[in-house]
């Protein structure tokens, strides 16, 4: 089944930041991800949730995601999103 990644991204350091966006997504091609959301302008429908940029992914399963994620591949730029924001992430099995 498909899954998905969502994150939550409060930017802290914006030239750190676009040095993490150049080298994100070669890591997420190279195990099978495309990105679905980018940043792009976000609109609360309803309840609390003021998210800050949101990045949208989308993976083959649920394990290809956690395997990028803990990927030498991923890591130096999860080093530098991890130094540049405070990230909330998590995956999510889609519908067949």
């Amino acid at each position: 089944m498909p899954a998905y990644v969502v994150l939550d991204v409060e930017i802290v350091d914006p030239q750190a930041y676009e040095k993490y966006k150049a080298l994100a997504p070669d890591s997420v091609s190279a195990f099978g991800g495309s990105y679905l959301a980018r940043g792009g302008r976000t609109e609360v429908l309803e309840g609390l949730w003021a998210p800050n940029r949101v990045v949208i992914l989308k993976f083959d399963s649920v394990e290809r995601a956690k395997q990028w994620h803990d990927s030498a591949e991923y890591r130096p730029a999860k080093e530098i999103r991890d130094r540049a924001a405070r990230s909330s992430m998590i995956v999510t099995e889609g519908l067949p």
